[in-house]
């Protein structure tokens, strides 16, 4: 699933080719997403200009006069730029012609993604209004963990992992992240030490940053909007790691389930 790193990356692919660019014509081929598209997208955007992309959380903004294109990449969506009139895949549902002779294109092939329009303040739509701080910002940082911790029985994995708490951590990150810090993913929040929550905010900004920087990771399926996988898979210490050695003490790594996902760790180095 595209986590904050892939979602940032495709932002930066896309945003140079369209970003002031009027919209001149919108297919959609599929309206059957998560959530359906709105059956009206083509007489709201076109003749419309793109004025910004940006990102919150997983969901890409797409900021027009008039409102905003909120899209979610899903389980297994791309977002890429192509030249209007480029023969369509078997999964490209919806397209977004810009006069520039670019198209926006989503594939989705598990079509958990989301294409959604609203024209009211963004602060206040529901998909966005109860989102946690941004990793990358200065309002995510060690007291904020600390204190929406306290009492929290549930795995800090999980914690971490809850848009509530801090958007944008998805299973991959937060194995990582937890590794980098020493601490053991199935911990309860409430348990961890303001100590730890330092090295746990420093390491999540840290490891968003470098994936960032090295496209996001590809493990199956996952382009940028330029078309290139991501590389971060190269600097993966534990995740998808499951019985082999630890990169620092060469323990064998365990692999279990929290929250049905696959959680990775080394039960001699993550013992905060």
């Amino acid at each position: 699933m595209p986590e904050l790193p892939e979602v940032e990356t495709t932002r930066r692919g896309i945003a140079p080719h369209i970003t002031h660019q009027q919209v001149a014509a919108v297919t959609i081929r599929n309206a059957s997403l998560r959530w359906p598209v709105p059956s009206d997208l083509p007489q709201l955007l076109i003749g419309q200009q793109l004025q910004c992309v940006n990102r919150r959380g997983k969901y890409l903004l797409l900021s027009f006069e008039r409102g905003v294109v909120l899209i979610h990449l899903g389980m297994s969506g791309t977002l890429r730029v192509v030249e209007s009139g480029s023969v369509a895949a078997k999964h490209d549902h919806v397209d977004i012609d810009f006069s520039g002779g670019h198209c926006l294109r989503l594939n989705d092939p598990r079509r958990f993604g989301s294409v959604l329009w609203t024209d009211q303040p963004l602060t206040e739509h529901s998909l966005l209004r109860k989102l946690g701080p941004e990793p990358l910002t200065e309002a995510f940082n060690t007291q904020h963990l600390f204190q929406r911790s306290r009492k929290r029985t549930q795995a800090i994995k999980m914690f971490l992992m809850d848009s509530h708490n801090v958007v944008g951590v998805g299973n991959i990150y937060a194995n990582e992240a937890l590794f980098v810090a020493g601490v053991n993913p199935n911990k309860a929040a409430g348990k961890v030490s303001r100590a730890a929550y330092e090295k746990l905010t420093v390491a999540i900004k840290q490891i968003l940053a470098k994936a960032i920087e090295q496209g996001g990771t590809t493990l199956k399926d996952f382009v940028g909007g330029d078309g290139k996988p991501g590389y971060f898979k190269q600097e993966l210490r534990v995740y998808g790691r499951g019985g082999k050695p630890c990169v620092q003490c060469q323990k064998p790594l365990r692999e279990i389930k929290l929250g049905q996902r696959a959680t990775v760790y080394c039960s001699r180095c993550q013992k905060c």
